[in-house]
């Protein structure tokens, strides 16, 4: 009885239109979600491409040993990204280390480094089973067992919003 007590005074001390820690760490206003196999948001992450990527350029582009190193952005951009994308996706947890900010369309497959678009809070950390796939067409567009649309729409299917 004492609890209860202690309980409705304390919500009675809260000013008006005040939430209370535990509504405060379950409630959040999101204009993103995440499916319930985890796929990301369509509107918010439907993925994008890098214009200097295309069929005819894979062997200047990414078929070069360290190519996505020279243009994956910094973690400077991606982590102060990655803290407003929880928010826009509306996660109860924030610690932005329980998160990768992954890009949906894998920079090995041209997708675009920057774009908000292509770039989402992955929940887990990397490596994760979206990566061998990613690895996977990376290594057979490179070998020109498939093409570049092809790996693209592939990833885009099998990750990708629905």
């Amino acid at each position: 009885m004492r609890r209860a007590v202690v309980a409705i005074v304390a919500v009675a001390l809260l000013p008006a239109g005040a939430a209370t820690v535990a509504e405060a760490s379950t409630t959040r206003a999101a204009c993103c979600g995440i499916s319930a196999d985890g796929r990301p948001d369509k509107a918010c992450t439907p993925g994008a491409f890098n214009l200097d990527v295309t069929q005819a350029t894979i062997r200047s582009t990414i078929c070069v040993a360290g190519w996505t190193r020279s243009v994956r952005p910094p973690a400077s951009y991606t982590d102060k990204l990655k803290r407003q994308q929880i928010i826009d996706y509306g996660y109860v947890d924030t610690n932005p280390r329980h998160y990768e900010e992954d890009h949906l369309v894998p920079l090995a497959l041209g997708g675009a480094p920057r774009d908000p678009k292509n770039l989402w809070p992955e929940l887990g950390a990397s490596p994760n089973p979206k990566d061998k796939d990613e690895f996977d067409l990376y290594k057979k567009v490179c070998a020109g067992s498939m093409t570049l649309d092809a790996a693209r729409t592939a990833i885009l299917t099998k990750w990708g919003p629905r």
